[in-house]
């Protein structure tokens, strides 16, 4: 019987060093014992910033609440994405063009014609960068990354 007996033990050993190895492999604490947060990505855009409609909507909302006369034309795009857009403005009408970058680096913006503005840096850093211009035809607005420039940058013409 000693031989039952013996199996029976040895069966029992690997039986609880199994469990013992499945155990420690998914185990999520250090070498100290402590628990740790589990690496998962979360759903939450709280917990990875806000989500591109989100940044959106603020952009668009901060333009809004600076907005002086009649809306003429506006638009939002991606920061990696660029802006380049063309509008067809009166002859001698007076416009106020307002651009703002929500996210993280910059954005260089350049105006045509050349009389319509110096090349200026854009921050992502949700303030408002607001130009007045008398048209004379039609304004190009370009509006590049800088770097590893992201989030959202909308703009705004109004008539004044």
């Amino acid at each position: 019987m000693t031989s039952s007996n013996s199996r029976a033990w040895i069966a029992g050993c690997a039986l609880a060093a199994s469990v013992f190895t499945l155990a420690s492999c998914t185990s999520s604490g250090g070498a100290d014992g402590a628990t740790r947060p589990s690496s998962a990505p979360s759903s939450s855009p709280t917990a990875a910033g806000p989500s591109e409609r989100q940044l959106t909507q603020r952009a668009e909302d901060a333009l809004a609440a600076v907005g002086t006369g009649r809306l003429f034309e506006s638009g939002a795009e991606r920061v990696t994405d660029g802006v380049h857009s063309e509008a067809k403005l009166d002859a001698g009408t007076a416009y106020r063009l307002s651009v703002v970058c929500f996210g993280s680096g910059s954005a260089h913006m350049t105006l045509s014609p050349p009389s319509a503005g110096a090349r200026s840096e854009l921050p992502c850093d949700q303030s408002v960068l607001r130009r007045r211009i008398t048209a004379t035809g039609r304004l190009r607005l370009d509006v590049d990354a800088a770097g590893g420039a992201t989030g959202v940058i909308a703009w705004r013409i109004d008539t004044v």
